[in-house]
């Protein structure tokens, strides 16, 4: 059994919301901070974020598989997923702590649609919360179009099985049209640009703009 924790990581400033993942054999094979913190927030606005998306090959007794995670927050950007994606990643580990209702199960539906990935997402349970969920990325087989969904649990506590195909969702990798291999990216550069336009200008929490830069 391999197993994610999350956990205030001490840094070199203020701590990281961090992820580690844990081999069968005890190793630590994984460590992943939280990029899109949630600087809105007086839990998280003095956090210093992560900075990369990295993948592992994690070693099970049915075989390896490339495993990377997305905490919280950072599913809300596709470019969480996508970058998971083109390091490698298979399945994508989701811990989660905030209401999950219909647009963000829709949300995450899409990551593993638009990446070919799979995803599974563990949420805090409780009224208005838990909905822990998973979908696999295979969304076309030979009938047609298909439900991705894995398993999807209710509010209450419990320890719920997501079971993933991966020689079908590998198959599927190596046949469907999306991925990396008809992507434009000499086109995006839009995406690296650091600043903000209306009416996306945010102030922090001192009342001063926000400046995305300095994280």
């Amino acid at each position: 059994m391999a197993i994610a924790v999350t956990y205030l990581e001490k840094w070199r400033d203020t701590p990281r919301n961090t992820l580690a993942l844990i081999d069968r054999h005890g190793d630590v094979i994984l460590t992943y901070a939280k990029v899109h913190t949630c600087d809105w927030s007086m839990d998280e606005a003095s956090l210093t974020s992560g900075d990369d998306f990295p993948v592992c090959v994690l070693d099970t007794e049915q075989g390896e598989v490339s495993v990377g995670a997305m905490i919280c927050y950072d599913r809300e950007f596709p470019e969480s997923a996508r970058l998971l994606m083109l390091n490698g990643a298979e399945i994508v580990l989701c811990p989660n702590g905030c209401e999950l209702e219909e647009h963000r199960l829709s949300q995450f539906r899409t990551r593993a649609y638009e990446n070919m990935v799979g995803v599974a997402m563990a949420n805090y349970a409780g009224p208005r919360m838990g909905h822990s969920v998973a979908y696999d990325p295979v969304a076309f087989d030979k009938q047609g179009s298909r439900n991705t969904l894995v398993i999807e649990a209710g509010e209450a506590e419990g320890v719920y099985l997501a079971h993933f195909d991966l020689d079908q969702i590998r198959d599927y990798r190596r046949r469907e049209t999306w991925g990396n291999a008809f992507r434009r990216p000499h086109r995006y550069s839009g995406l690296t640009e650091a600043a903000a336009a209306e009416p996306f200008v945010r102030v922090n929490r001192a009342g001063q703009p926000y400046d995305r830069t300095k994280r």
